[in-house]
């Protein structure tokens, strides 16, 4: 039998639009009246397109789908239906991990209030990080660009840091020297098989004090934000062991004013006495 679009769209559950993409890709090919361009479908284009749609529930790229219905060896179907197993696990594998990530986000944020201007001491991985500004100055690097744009796709596994340097005389009255900068931490680098190069700095594992302070949003970092950390050091025998580092958790966002929650993290060792 031979039906109208309209009637054979109906009868297979599809739209107009569906048909003409698929005669568009060969895989249906209905037959044109010459004297009002009215399509007729066939059964036997009823049954290209059922096994279509069979191989795009799979999610079979339609273009792949048009070669297995068109020409396709049994070979060739076991590997099309192999290669959409192989992505969908990777979509899965990416999507636990996404879950899992935001899982530990919202831990996170959770405990904000007992972190709150209350020092702890605890075990800080290991990170990579770009720097992208000098203080908070963006810095225009051409050899930056490819790699800032690579990190902001893996959001929220990157995140955005600072980093405090030259701390030898963190207690002076000196001005800070410090950068913003994205960064990823290692066992996420090596979870998203995220490529390293020489743009990027390694930060080593360490043992830090860790608070969690507020700031306004457009406040400079300074020694005054974290000085009761280093008051803390120095009365559990504690000195400063590295570059102070750190990352935004959060903005609050409010009519009054806006406040950010930051981490901030102190290397340290205990000191020879």
């Amino acid at each position: 039998m031979i039906y109208s679009i309209g009637e054979f769209a109906s009868i297979l559950g599809v739209t107009a639009d569906t048909l003409r993409l698929y005669e568009k890709h060969d895989i249906v090919r209905p037959m044109k009246d010459q004297h009002n361009n009215y399509r007729y479908f066939s059964d036997l284009d009823a049954r290209n397109l059922l096994s279509s749609r069979w191989y795009r529930s799979m999610q079979i790229p339609l273009q792949d789908v048009a070669g297995l219905i068109n020409d396709a060896p049994a070979e060739q179907v076991l590997k099309s239906i192999a290669a959409a197993q192989q992505q969908l696990e990777e979509e899965i594998r990416r999507s636990t991990m996404l879950l899992n990530k935001i899982n530990a986000i919202q831990t996170e944020l959770e405990q904000i209030s007992v972190s709150f201007y209350t020092c702890c001491v605890k075990q800080v991985p290991g990170m990579y990080r770009i720097q992208q500004t000098d203080k908070n100055q963006l810095l225009q690097k051409e050899c930056l660009k490819r790699t800032v744009q690579a990190w902001m796709e893996m959001l929220p596994f990157s995140f955005y840091s600072f980093k405090i340097e030259n701390t030898v005389n963190i207690r002076g009255s000196g001005e800070l020297e410090y950068s913003w900068g994205l960064a990823l931490l290692e066992e996420d680098q090596r979870e998203l098989k995220a490529c390293v190069n020489e743009s990027m700095e390694y930060v080593e594992p360490s043992t830090c004090i860790s608070a969690v302070i507020a700031s306004s949003y457009e406040e400079d970092l300074d020694r005054e934000s974290f000085q009761f950390m280093l008051d803390y050091a120095e009365t559990e025998g504690y000195a400063v062991a590295g570059d102070i580092r750190g990352k935004i958790l959060f903005t609050e966002r409010m009519s009054s004013g806006n406040k950010t929650f930051l981490e901030i993290n102190i290397p340290i060792e205990k000191k020879f006495t």
